[in-house]
């Protein structure tokens, strides 16, 4: 008895003990943490690479303060350096979060942005790769849709911006989940809180007023809606005139640093009802300059292209400059600059205010050639980047049918 009731004893704590060990195991995977690593390598200096093509990436980059590449990954903000390596290199910082995972991205100075699925803002320091501060905001009030190249979580965030209020200050305006949270950039304090109907209050995005946009169609016809980003706010509600009930609305001659956008475009059933507002002070004024949908806004002069010629007027004075440069689109703009690609992938830099051609290269890479069709684009400190999808465009395909390359990013310097 004595002998059987010792083994069940043993046998008993040797079940405690696996328990207890399998317990701080699964805690240790399962509970929520963070893990941060630093940069251990000086700060780059800035780089001024002759114009043409830099090399190409797996995964789409933010240009941060002319020096690094901030990528995102699925629980992972991440940078790389120089900012013109010819490939993705081995992470100068690293910041992860679990269980989390990552929904938008944005940069404005030395600071990047991330917000996770949880509502969480993560500002961390480029120059270092440390947590600069946390601040609670909305979680996200849909499901975010991104391919591998992450595209839509650092070029086209959704619910998170940086913008400057009217005073200069710098602010983060998060949204969804029937809330939008405003904290300063420099150390992540809230500045005002509102709630709001969750589905039926879509921001847009800020003016280079300092106010935030949102389309209300939560009763009633649609509505822009105007809101101070300092305080929260609501400055006015305006409807384009004879605008349709089904209303759809979108910023442009946006500015990076989150300076705002200077232009907003309405529509209604159709592309013949597109509009185009510049947004001063004071209500929307209508351009029609700029009414082309593929119509493109950059220091306050209005750029299209007709059969093949990239046109180029003052909204100020009038003035007009025209390059040919043969048949193909806008593909972005940044401060000084207007990039078009052609239809041979060429990729055109133009100076904005004179007209002048600053670049002409074909954008190929190694032995890729160009038979490719470009997808979304982005341009920020002197550097273009281009999404290369297969042809025919499968928007249904897998990401192996769907882009070109097992690295789609082709990145130059203009």
């Amino acid at each position: 008895m004595g002998l059987a009731t010792g083994r069940r004893i043993v046998a008993t704590v040797a079940a405690v003990v696996v328990a207890a060990a399998t317990g701080i195991i699964a805690y240790r995977v399962l509970a929520p943490a963070e893990v941060v690593t630093a940069a251990r390598a000086d700060y780059p200096a800035p780089r001024a690479p002759e114009p043409g093509v830099v090399g190409r990436l797996p995964v789409a980059p933010l240009i941060v303060d002319g020096r690094l590449r901030v990528y995102a990954a699925q629980r992972q903000v991440y940078a790389d350096q120089p900012v013109d390596g010819e490939h993705r290199r081995t992470p100068y910082w690293s910041y992860r979060r679990w269980p989390a995972t990552l929904d938008a991205v944005v940069a404005s100075g030395t600071t990047v942005v991330s917000r996770w699925s949880d509502g969480k803002l993560v500002a961390l320091d480029a120059r270092t790769g440390q947590v600069a501060w946390r601040a609670d905001g909305p979680e996200s009030d849909r499901e975010q849709a991104a391919r591998r190249t992450g595209v839509t979580t650092v070029w086209q965030p959704r619910g998170l911006s940086v913008t400057r209020a009217g005073d200069g200050r710098a602010v983060v305006v998060s949204s969804g989940a029937g809330q939008i949270r405003a904290v300063g950039l420099p150390d992540g304090a809230q500045l005002w809180r509102v709630e709001v109907d969750a589905g039926c209050r879509e921001p847009l995005g800020a003016d280079t007023s300092g106010q935030l946009l949102t389309l209300d169609d939560c009763a009633g016809p649609p509505t822009v809606e105007f809101r101070d980003v300092a305080t929260g706010a609501v400055s006015t509600r305006w409807r384009p005139p004879d605008s349709a009930d089904d209303l759809t609305a979108s910023l442009f001659g946006c500015a990076s640093e989150g300076v705002g956008c200077a232009a907003l475009r309405t529509a209604g059933p159709g592309d013949s009802s597109a509009r185009s507002w510049l947004l001063d002070t004071g209500e929307p004024v209508l351009a029609p300059a700029l009414d082309g949908l593929d119509a493109e806004l950059i220091d306050r002069t209005a750029l299209v292209m007709a059969d093949g010629t990239l046109v180029g007027r003052s909204l100020r004075s009038g003035a007009e400059w025209r390059v040919a440069v043969g048949p193909g689109r806008v593909i972005a703009v940044q401060t000084g600059r207007v990039h078009v690609l052609t239809e041979e992938n060429e990729l055109v830099t133009v100076d904005a205010a004179s007209g002048a051609q600053l670049s002409r290269f074909v954008l190929d890479v190694g032995s890729d050639g160009t038979g490719w069709a470009p997808g979304p684009a982005y341009a920020a400190d002197g550097y273009v980047v281009v999404e290369r999808l297969r042809r025919p465009v499968d928007p249904e395909g897998d990401d192996q049918r769907y882009y070109f390359t097992a690295e789609p990013l082709i990145i130059a310097a203009a």
